[in-house]
């Protein structure tokens, strides 16, 4: 039976004690028991006076990166031949600051070990850190004597996934950030700089420009619905937070609206049918029978429309269809991602065309964030000019016009 998070908690405790110079010290440490921290201590030279628990200690917490390097270490670790309690006793040892949640995680693995528990059960105690898909490939090589491999394969597919997740980042902050400033510039102007032409333009008598006369209507508004429309914005913000965390529909429903986006809806498809490809073909060249694969592929994607998929295929593959032909009738997979996989089905390399066509797809995605990013620079230049160069445009054309006049 699978074990849960809940019975890993760990429980604080606070310390007195002094060291072989007889210099007092006190602090507190999260451990699984009181024996735990007099063993922590004593390796520090301290001998305890006093040990009080001050209750369960908080879930511990860690970034993607740590359990990425934690992978790649642990693969290494094993590597040189050291057994995994060693390796995972040796990796919760001395942590940086920043890294102490993750050494709690590792330090509860390796009692789990110690205590008989596999290393996979020990990893679905933390469900927040290691998914399905990270625990049935751990248990995929540990019963096929191939942990130190998988573990790092699993690494490089999580470092390729960081290393796309960066480049979408890199390649949209600028843009996004030079359109948010554009923005701000213009509301500042109209609510503040276009009022004082307003007064001029009244002493004109004259009609004015409809440029003119559109921008005066507009921060009229601006002034007069700015703050109902944010707060309206944010409160629809946090409305939609939570509907979106309590409801499965609508989950499905945003992920799938996504996908049909005019640019990044492709690149999303794209990025999306990658990686539920390499999970896939890892999982088969792992050893996993193809039935037995799709329990651990149900959030692979990071997007529930795959997610929902997912689960459909793996009804359709039990019901005898055809892998291709169910990812066919799923209706979100792109056709150069279906045709090889019917292919490989036909020569029996199934997982073997699955990677090829995740690397295949992941290049795709390179190549689409490099022409994404390239397209960005001269549309925020538009959208900049058009922005602040017409709003001056509109307000100066009366005193352009007036001058004419004269």
């Amino acid at each position: 039976m699978r074990t849960t998070e809940a019975e890993a908690r760990e429980m604080r405790f606070a310390w007195r004690g002094v060291d072989a110079a007889g210099t007092q010290h006190s602090g507190t440490l999260i451990a699984a028991d009181a024996s735990a921290v007099r063993t922590l201590l004593k390796r520090d030279n301290l001998f305890i006076v006093e040990l009080t628990p001050r209750g369960v200690a908080p879930r511990p917490q860690a970034r993607a990166s740590e359990v990425t390097r934690f992978t790649r270490q642990l693969a290494s670790l094993l590597r040189a031949g050291l057994p995994l309690a060693s390796s995972l006793e040796l990796l919760a040892q001395a942590p940086a600051p920043r890294q102490r949640g993750m050494s709690r995680i590792v330090g509860a693995l390796a009692r789990d070990i110690t205590s008989g528990l596999s290393f996979s059960a020990a990893l679905a105690r933390h469900p927040a850190q290691f998914n399905p898909l990270y625990c049935q490939l751990v248990a995929v090589g540990e019963a096929a004597g191939a942990l130190p491999a998988v573990l790092a394969r699993v690494a490089d597919d999580r470092e390729r996934g960081a290393a796309q997740r960066a480049k979408v980042k890199a390649a949209l902050t600028y843009p996004v950030a030079i359109l948010l400033l554009a923005l701000a510039i213009t509301a500042a102007l109209l609510v503040w700089v276009v009022p004082t032409f307003k007064q001029i333009f009244d002493g004109f008598g004259a009609r004015l420009p409809a440029p003119t006369q559109i921008v005066l209507a507009l921060s009229d508004a601006t002034a007069r619905w700015s703050v109902p429309v944010l707060a309206s914005t944010v409160c629809a913000g946090f409305a939609m937070a939570s509907l979106l965390r309590r409801s499965e529909a609508a989950r499905v429903t945003l992920a799938r609206l996504m996908l049909r986006l005019p640019v990044a809806g492709t690149l999303l498809a794209t990025l999306c049918a990658a990686r539920w490809s390499r999970a896939l073909g890892t999982l088969l060249s792992a050893g996993t029978p193809l039935a037995d694969a799709f329990d651990s592929l149900t959030h692979a994607t990071g997007n529930a429309w795959f997610d929902r998929a997912t689960v459909e295929i793996a009804a359709r593959l039990r019901r005898g269809e055809r892998l291709a032909a169910a990812m066919r009738a799923a209706r979100c997979f792109p056709a150069e991602v279906v045709q090889p996989v019917a292919v490989a089905e036909e020569s029996g390399a199934l997982d073997t065309m699955l990677i090829d066509v995740a690397s295949l797809s992941d290049r795709q995605v390179d190549e689409k964030i490099g022409t994404l990013a390239s397209l960005c620079e001269p549309l925020v230049i538009i959208v900049l000019g058009t922005l602040v160069g017409g709003l001056v445009i509109a307000m100066y054309l009366p005193i352009i016009q007036l001058g004419n006049v004269v």
